[in-house]
């Protein structure tokens, strides 16, 4: 297993955190170890995590059922497609959505607005990707 997220608190993205509207949040990831780490940050900066999801399946569904404010998905699911899950969960609607991967991110078949962060990162990157997700 690799350690992907670096728990950093202060600086400029995460003083931004504090001043952003708590979101509801669905983590798609297949680590489960990210996942936690991903809740732990997403907790910190005021957000709820309403769900996660470590398939495209369970994320579709999820999406559907949970309604969430925001996505935070990998690219590279063991079972499935970060890329293809946010295609199905945005034809009912638009959700901000930050796709991490451990690989450089590829623009091809993501929406426009679509936010890519590389792993390893740390929480002021993560809530500087959530800003930018949010803020269209």
């Amino acid at each position: 297993m690799n350690a992907v997220l670096t728990v950093v608190s202060g600086g400029m993205a995460g003083r931004r955190a504090f001043l952003m509207k708590a979101r509801r949040v669905l983590i798609v990831e297949d680590d489960a170890m990210t996942r936690l780490l991903l809740a732990d940050v997403l907790a910190d900066g005021g957000h709820v995590v309403c769900g996660a999801a470590a398939t495209e399946a369970e994320a579709v569904a999820a999406a559907r059922r949970l309604k969430p404010d925001l996505v935070i998905i990998d690219a590279r699911l063991g079972r499935g497609s970060g890329p293809a899950a946010m295609r199905e969960i945005l034809r009912a609607g638009y959700v901000p959505h930050v796709f991490i991967s451990a690989d450089a991110p590829s623009r091809d078949g993501l929406h426009a607005a679509a936010v890519s962060l590389r792993k390893p990162f740390d929480a002021d990157a993560l809530n500087a990707a959530i800003a930018q997700a949010v803020e269209g």
